[in-house]
C-alpha cells in the first residue's frame, strides 16, 4: 500500500519543523510527483519504461537490421551513409509507424561494423542531416570536423570480468577525473591510458570512487562535457565504447566504483550533431519559446513534462548502467533544472524561494530518475549538484524526498577561495569556517570538497597555486626553504583535513589537486592558440621525490585513510576565534587545529572523552614537509579534556585507546 501524500509530508516535516508553514506547498509538490509518474509511466513499470535504447536507434536482429526513431514533425527520413554514397535511397527510407515514430527493416548486409551513417530528415519548411539521437558511437572527421554515427557491432561482444564487484561502503571518497586531460602530454588522453596509468594511482591514493566527467559525446572539447550532443554515445575522442567498458571493468577489479557526470539539465544547441531542431521543430525535446533556451549556458532546456522526453532521459540513465556497468551518477546542474529562473541571481536564503518558480516537471523527472536508478541497482549512488539546498533533495523517496543519496556541498570551495584570496590569515573566523563546513540539512548526506575542476578553470587557480603563486615555480625543491611555500604547504594540508574530516557522507578531490597541482585548467581554444598545455596533469611533479609535491601527496593518502574510518557527527566541539583554534571529536578520534599564523600554544585544553590518547597524524610531521615539533611518543590522558602543545599552522589527530 502506497503511503499517503500527508504521510510523506509528515516525514519530511519531522526532519525540519520549519517546513510545517509550507505544508500545503510541500503536499502539492508530492501530488505533482505522483500525478507525473502516473501520467508518464501509465501502466508500465519504471524499469520496463526505461528501455528506449533497446527500441530506438539501430539494432542487429536475427532477421537483419532495424532502425527506429521518434521525429513527429518530419515528413520524410532516410538513412544515408557510406552504403548509399550519402544520397537518399528509397530502400533506406523510414516509414511512419504512428505516434511520431518512424522505422525501417534492412537485410543483414546493409551495415557492417564501423559503417558511418546519418539521417536525412525532411520537414515542411526544409531538410537537414542529423546524427541519430540514439546513436551509441559517434566520431568526428579530423578534416571536415563533421560528426557521423558509427555502427558498433564488433565480432565479439565485450566480456565483463566484474561479476563479483561490491562497491565500498560509506563514506564515498571520490576522485573526480577527466579522461582527456588525465595524461601528462599536451594532447587528448584516452580510456586505455587512463586505465593503465590513472586507476592504479587512485587505488594507491586510497579513494574508493572515480567520478568521470565528459563521457557523453560533446562537439566542443572545451565545454568540459557539459554541452552534450549524443546522450547515448561515449565520447570517441577518448577511444571506443569497449575501451570505456574496459576502464570501468578494471576499476571494479581494483575495488573502485565508477560514477559519471550525467548532464540532463540542458543540451547543446548544435543541430546536425545534436538534437536541437532534430525533426525541424524547436520544441521536439525542449520547451517552446524562450523557456527552451538557457541564455547563460547558450544551450537548450528539456521539456521534462513530455512523456517522450522523460522516456529518452530515463532510458539514458538505464543505458549507462546496463551497457557500461556505471555505478551511479553525479547529476549536473540540478539547481538549473529545479527552478524556472535556473538559480540565476537568486539567493536561497528563505523557504519561500524553495516553493516558488519551481519547475515541477523537472523535479518530478529527477524523482523518477532516482527511483529507476536505485531499482535497477540498489548499490548505485546519485549525487545532486545543487547549490540551493532544496528541502528533500537528498532525502529518500519513501521519506517524501526527491531521492538523491547525496548533495554536493557547493558553498564550501567558494568559501575557501574567498578566505585564501581575500581574507588575511589573522582575520580568519574559525566559528564561521566550522559552521559552513559542517552545515547540512538534517535529512541529507553531503559530499564535502575543497576544490573541484570548477575552482581551477581558466581565470582561476588551484588552491596550492593561489597560495604559493610564482614561488611554486622556484621553491618546490625539498632542500629549498621559502616562507611563502611553507605557508601554502601548511594551509593546504590543514584546509583539506578540516574539510574532509567534517564530511557528512563523503569527500571529493579533483585529480592532481591532492598533491597541490599548480596553475589552472584551460582547454584548447582560440584564445590560447588551441593549446593543450593546461589541459593535462603533471604527474611527474609528484613522482619526483626531490619535490615538495610528494609531501602533500603522502599527507593526502594518510588523510583519506583516516576520514574513510570516520562515523557519527562531530561532538565535543571547541572553537576560539581569538586563538584561531578548532577542536572536535568524531568517534574515538580528536581533531585539533591551530590556524594562527605565528602563535603556538602549550598546555592548550581541548574537550575529549575520558581515556588515553595517542597522536596518529600531524601535519607538522617532516614526512609531510613539517617541522617535526610534535612528539609522537607521548600518551595523553583525559578526564574530560586533553592538554596539548599545538604549534602555529598545525593540525593534529589523536585516537583514544579502546580497551
Amino acid at each position: 500500500m502506497k503511503p499517503t501524500i500527508s504521510h510523506l509530508a509528515n516525514i519530511l516535516i519531522s526532519y525540519d519543523k520549519g517546513l510545517e508553514h509550507y505544508r500545503n506547498s510541500l503536499e502539492k509538490r508530492l501530488e505533482h510527483v505522483q500525478a507525473y509518474s502516473e501520467r508518464i509511466l501509465e501502466k508500465s513499470s519504471i524499469k520496463d519504461f526505461a528501455h528506449g535504447h533497446r527500441h530506438f536507434g539501430l539494432h542487429k536482429t536475427s532477421e537483419g537490421w532495424v532502425y527506429r526513431d521518434w521525429a513527429p514533425a518530419a515528413t520524410k527520413i532516410y538513412l544515408v551513409g557510406e552504403f548509399s554514397g550519402w544520397a537518399d535511397e528509397e530502400s533506406f527510407a523510414l516509414e511512419p509507424i504512428g505516434n511520431g515514430e518512424w522505422g525501417v527493416h534492412l537485410p543483414n548486409d546493409a551495415f557492417r561494423h564501423g559503417s558511418h551513417y546519418k539521417l536525412h530528415v525532411y520537414w515542411p519548411e526544409g531538410d537537414g542531416y542529423r546524427v541519430p539521437a540514439w546513436a551509441t558511437y559517434v566520431v568526428q572527421d579530423p578534416k571536415t570536423k563533421q560528426f557521423d554515427a558509427v555502427v558498433w557491432n564488433p565480432p565479439h561482444a565485450y566480456e565483463w570480468q566484474d561479476s563479483d564487484f561490491k562497491p565500498a561502503k560509506e563514506p564515498l571518497l571520490i576522485y573526480e577525473t577527466h579522461v582527456g586531460m588525465s595524461g601528462e602530454k599536451a594532447d587528448i588522453s584516452t580510456y586505455k591510458k587512463f586505465t593503465r596509468d590513472v586507476i592504479p594511482r587512485v587505488k594507491a591514493a586510497g579513494y574508493n570512487t572515480i567520478q568521470i566527467m565528459a563521457i557523453a559525446e560533446h562537439p566542443y572539447y572545451g565545454s568540459f562535457g557539459y554541452h552534450v550532443s549524443s546522450f547515448f554515445a561515449p565520447s570517441s575522442r577518448f577511444g571506443s565504447p569497449d575501451d570505456l567498458r574496459a576502464l570501468i571493468d578494471t576499476a571494479h577489479q581494483f575495488g573502485i566504483r565508477v560514477i559519471m557526470d550525467l548532464v540532463h539539465s540542458h543540451a547543446v544547441k548544435n543541430e546536425v550533431e545534436g538534437i536541437s531542431r532534430y525533426d525541424g521543430s524547436l520544441n521536439q525535446f525542449f520547451y517552446s519559446g524562450t523557456r527552451g533556451d538557457h541564455e547563460q549556458w547558450d544551450s537548450r532546456v528539456f521539456d521534462y513534462g513530455k512523456p517522450e522526453v522523460a522516456h529518452f532521459l530515463l532510458s539514458n540513465c538505464r543505458y549507462w548502467i546496463d551497457e557500461f556497468h556505471i555505478d551511479g551518477f553525479r547529476f549536473d546542474g540540478v539547481s538549473s533544472m529545479l527552478y524556472t529562473h535556473h538559480g540565476i541571481g537568486k539567493s536561497f536564503d528563505s523557504y519561500d524561494v524553495y516553493f516558488s518558480d519551481v519547475d515541477s516537471d523537472a523535479l518530478s523527472y529527477l524523482t523518477l530518475a532516482n527511483e529507476l536508478i536505485h531499482e535497477i541497482n540498489a548499490d548505485a549512488v546519485t549525487i545532486a549538484e545543487d547549490m540551493s539546498g532544496m528541502p528533500g533533495i537528498a532525502a529518500s523517496i519513501d521519506d517524501g524526498g526527491i531521492g538523491f543519496d547525496y548533495r554536493l556541498s557547493m558553498g564550501v570551495p567558494d568559501l575557501w577561495v574567498q578566505y585564501v584570496k581575500d581574507v588575511p590569515d589573522e582575520k580568519w573566523v574559525m566559528s564561521k569556517l566550522f559552521y559552513e563546513l559542517s552545515l547540512h540539512r538534517p535529512e541529507e548526506k553531503t559530499i564535502s570538497y575543497v576544490e573541484s575542476h570548477d575552482q581551477a578553470l581558466v581565470g582561476d587557480k588551484t588552491l596550492m597555486f593561489r597560495m604559493a603563486d610564482k614561488a611554486i615555480y622556484q621553491h618546490m625543491q625539498k632542500n629549498d626553504q621559502n616562507l611563502v611555500v611553507d605557508r601554502a604547504l601548511a594551509l593546504h594540508k590543514m584546509i583539506r583535513l578540516l574539510t574532509g574530516s567534517l564530511h557528512h557522507g563523503g569527500y571529493m578531490n579533483f585529480m592532481g589537486n591532492e598533491f597541490g597541482h599548480p596553475e589552472w585548467i584551460d582547454f584548447p581554444r582560440e584564445g590560447n592558440n588551441w593549446s593543450y598545455h593546461y589541459a593535462r596533469r603533471q604527474w611527474s611533479l609528484v613522482d619526483d621525490k626531490s619535490l615538495k609535491y610528494e609531501w602533500l601527496n603522502r599527507f593526502d593518502k594518510e588523510m583519506i585513510t583516516l576520514i574513510g574510518m570516520l562515523s557519527g557527527e562531530p561532538d565535543n566541539v571547541s572553537i576560539s576565534d581569538d586563538n584561531h583554534t578548532i577542536s572536535y571529536c568524531r568517534g574515538t578520534y580528536v581533531f585539533a587545529y591551530n590556524f594562527h599564523p605565528s602563535k603556538s600554544y602549550e598546555n592548550y585544553e581541548v574537550a575529549a572523552p575520558a581515556g588515553n590518547y595517542r597522536i596518529i597524524l600531524s601535519s607538522d610531521d617532516s614526512l609531510y614537509g613539517g617541522q617535526d615539533r610534535i612528539d609522537f611518543s607521548i600518551t595523553y590522558p583525559s578526564d574530560d579534556s586533553l592538554k596539548l602543545y599545538i604549534p602555529a599552522r598545525t593540525a593534529i589527530v589523536f585516537q583514544r585507546s579502546v580497551q
